[in-house]
């Protein structure tokens, strides 16, 4: 099936450059001192003062 003429895009138009890829981020770890933890946002739990708080 080919697309109907209308949503053809316009000759003066020019293609769009690609998309780059993004850069790798680089997991720091824990910061010096602390051991590490589970991410609270992903499992709903935050601790404030050594209580932990469920919202």
């Amino acid at each position: 099936m080919k697309r109907p003429r209308h949503l053809d895009p316009p000759k003066h138009l020019s293609k769009s450059p690609p998309v780059p890829e993004p850069e790798p981020v680089a997991d720091p770890g824990p910061p010096e001192g602390e051991e590490a933890r589970p991410d609270p946002t992903r499992y709903g739990d935050w601790e404030k003062k050594g209580i932990a708080i469920d919202f």
